[in-house]
C-alpha cells in the first residue's frame, strides 16, 4: 500500500476544488491551478478533505497513487502559499539585472545571458547577486531556478557561480606546496 498516497489532504478554507472525471481544478488567493488525473485512479472529496483511491494493486499504479497525492497537494499548496527560490550569485562582477520580461545574468562570460520570464512567475531582486523567483506552480519554479542555475553552478574551489540560498558547497583544497627533505 502506498503511504503517501493514503494520506488525506486537507483543503484550506480560501482554497476550492473543482472535480471531473479526468481533471482536478484549483482555484486559491494566487491563481488557478489544473492537472489531468492518471487513469485508474478516482479523487473523492468529502467536506474539506481530498482522498485517494486506485482500482488494482498493480506497482506501476501504487506509485502514481503517491505521485498524485503529492502533486494534488503540491498545486493546493501553490495557490494557497505560493512557492519561491532565492538564487545568489557568488564572484567578482557577477550580478542580475531584471528589465520588464528579460532577466540579464553577468556571470562572468564576455556577453550577458537572457533569460526571458515566464509570465506565471514573479521575480524580486533582493540585492544584485540576490534574486527570489515567486510562483504557484512548484514545478516551474524550480525549473526556472536551475535552468538560471545552470548558466554558471558554483565551482568547488572558489565558491564562485549561482547557487540556491539554502545549498551547501563542498569546497576543494588547492594545490599545496610539498616540501622535500634533505
Amino acid at each position: 500500500m502506498s503511504r503517501i498516497g493514503a494520506k488525506i489532504i486537507i483543503i484550506p478554507a480560501d482554497v476550492q476544488v473543482a472535480l471531473t472525471d479526468t481533471t482536478v481544478k484549483v482555484t486559491g488567493k494566487y491563481g488557478t491551478l489544473e492537472k489531468k488525473i492518471f487513469t485508474n485512479l478516482k479523487i473523492k472529496q468529502k467536506d474539506n478533505e481530498l482522498s485517494i483511491h486506485r482500482s488494482s494493486e498493480d506497482r506501476k499504479l501504487r506509485a502514481l497513487h503517491g505521485l498524485m497525492r503529492t502533486l494534488l497537494n503540491n498545486m493546493i499548496l501553490g495557490v494557497s502559499q505560493q512557492f519561491s527560490k532565492t538564487l545568489i550569485a557568488e564572484g567578482i562582477g557577477y550580478k542580475f539585472l531584471l528589465n520588464a520580461e528579460k532577466l540579464s545574468l553577468n556571470v562572468g562570460f564576455t556577453n550577458p545571458i537572457f533569460y526571458i520570464v515566464p509570465p506565471t512567475l514573479k521575480l524580486v531582486l533582493e540585492s544584485p547577486t540576490r534574486l527570489l523567483i515567486i510562483g504557484i506552480d512548484i514545478e516551474e519554479v524550480g525549473l526556472f531556478a536551475a535552468t538560471i542555475r545552470s548558466a554558471r553552478p558554483p565551482e568547488p574551489y572558489k565558491g564562485k557561480g549561482v547557487r540556491y540560498s539554502a545549498e551547501l558547497i563542498h569546497r576543494k583544497l588547492g594545490k599545496t606546496k610539498t616540501k622535500t627533505r634533505k
